[in-house]
């Protein structure tokens, strides 16, 4: 088994704080957005590798995985050009044998695993049932519940299956040749090639899938949204809120994430506070808010804020977006 991990995007959105890492290396509850991803994967038994396909600042992903997963094998291609899903996978074609799973790296969904797909089914999509369909891809299932087709950005709101960006495929050299198929056709939109576009050739050829549904899908890709999947992972056991509250010369109000290297003195850290290695807090009050590693704060009252890596704030009231080595001083 293997997993395979399109990354190459530029995290624009994430902006800042993407300036200076890849957007998987951004801090979420206590570990990276792609710590998380992997952690979905934690029930496999039989995993082979890990295949990335990064793009800018890629070289940090593998720094950041030959240190925090040595044990783990993992490949990486480099995707140049932002031509889509499609064309990320075709570049590891050479690695692409037998089944494997496919997350993209910035959403977020609770998964079993260790339940088999439906009999008969050769792939799987995980979906889940949303109001407005028009941002998604969507799927479109028969009375037995088999994935007759795929749609990209559908207008029709009856087709409300969203595409979570999980997928399983028994045979993965019959994907990248439906790629290969795709690719020579030029079926593109927006100038991408969409997965979904290569997943309608094998269906026409045949292929049966089937869905997962999934109840929990959360999104990383903005500081908003990074912010909710943020108070939703420490509600739901991603916190370490009761060794933080050991600490003295700190008023912890959970739930909350505090790395055990972090020193913080005169302060309030929480509800939904996620504190990063080495940070330094002094005599503020922080809640709602993600701070990256090594970042000092000093004198300041922040909620839903971001502070980068290695930042410096002082003075600050509210809201802050603070990109990684930045500093502020409004004392």
């Amino acid at each position: 088994m293997k997993i395979v991990i399109p990354m190459a995007g530029y995290g624009t959105r994430l902006r800042p704080h993407t300036w200076s890492k890849p957007k998987p290396l951004v801090s979420v509850a206590g570990k990276t957005i792609l710590g998380h991803v992997l952690d979905m994967f934690n029930s496999l038994t039989d995993l082979e590798e890990v295949v990335f396909i990064v793009g800018y600042l890629g070289d940090q992903i593998k720094s950041y995985m030959d240190e925090t997963y040595p044990e783990m094998r993992a490949s990486y291609f480099v995707q140049d050009e932002m031509l889509g899903q499609s064309h990320a996978l075709w570049l590891a074609r050479e690695v692409l044998s037998g089944p494997i799973y496919m997350a993209f790296v910035d959403t977020l969904i609770e998964v079993d695993l260790s339940r088999p797909p439906k009999a008969g089914s050769q792939a799987v999509a995980w979906v889940k049932e949303v109001e407005d369909p028009r941002r998604f891809g969507v799927a479109e299932v028969d009375s037995e519940g088999w994935v007759v087709r795929m749609i990209e950005k559908p207008q029709d709101p009856q087709i409300n299956l969203a595409l979570a960006g999980f997928y399983f495929f028994q045979h993965s050299e019959t994907l990248v040749a439906a790629i290969e198929q795709q690719m020579s056709r030029d079926t593109r939109l927006g100038g991408e090639y969409y997965l979904v576009d290569a997943i309608n050739i094998m269906l026409d050829d045949g292929l049966r899938m089937s869905t997962e549904r999934v109840d929990i899908w959360k999104d990383c890709g903005k500081p908003d949204a990074l912010l909710d999947t943020n108070r939703y992972l420490l509600s739901h056991g991603r916190d370490n809120t009761g060794e933080a509250q050991q600490r003295t010369g700190a008023v912890i109000v959970p739930p909350v994430f505090i790395h055990p290297t972090a020193a913080i003195s005169e302060s309030v850290i929480g509800p939904y506070a996620s504190i990063g290695p080495e940070c330094v807090i002094q005599r503020s009050v922080i809640s709602d808010s993600i701070l990256e590693p090594g970042a000092f704060i000093q004198e300041s009252v922040l909620n839903e804020s971001l502070v980068g890596k290695g930042a410096r704030l002082i003075g600050a009231r509210h809201k802050v977006n603070l990109g990684d080595l930045s500093e502020v001083d409004l004392g």
